[in-house]
């Protein structure tokens, strides 16, 4: 069964890495854990905002990779605690946003429980640029050949 591409159009060339973009958030877009919001902070400042109860800062890595801002967490074993009831969960996370090209991450912050990652979008300059049309009569040869 083949799979419809949304990429796949004659008038879309050069897409092929916002394709496997799509392809790694629809896989990853399923799993819920940590929940996180996406916020607008200012004109062109965004902020991620993930629930970490139970983590330390110790606990997680925030890296960027190639085009992807990548948030992991791996809690520290609770092997010695005996617990009546578990409701928070610590289990090890792996969270993936795909960053647009210029998108910069300014910090990160852990504050009760919550990781905030601040990002800086600059600004978009629309640029026009004009592309000088030349035509093949310039580059036609003409051959004359004489007949006795």
């Amino acid at each position: 069964m083949s799979r419809l591409s949304l990429f796949n159009s004659p008038l879309m060339l050069g897409f092929e890495q916002f394709e496997q973009a799509i392809d790694m958030i629809t896989k990853t877009a399923a799993d819920g854990y940590p929940p996180y919001n996406v916020e607008k902070v200012s004109e062109n400042k965004i902020r991620i905002t993930l629930a970490v109860a139970g983590f330390s800062p110790e606990d997680m890595q925030v890296q960027i990779e190639n085009n992807q801002l990548v948030i992991r967490g791996k809690a520290k074993s609770d092997d010695e605690k005996e617990f009546l009831h578990r409701g928070i969960a610590t289990r090890q996370f792996r969270r993936a946003f795909v960053l647009a090209e210029g998108i910069e991450v300014l910090n990160a912050n852990l504050d009760n429980g919550l990781l905030h990652v601040d990002l800086e979008q600059p600004l978009q300059n629309v640029s026009v640029r004009s592309i000088e049309i030349q035509t093949s009569k310039s580059d036609v040869r003409t051959t004359v050949i004489e007949e006795n």
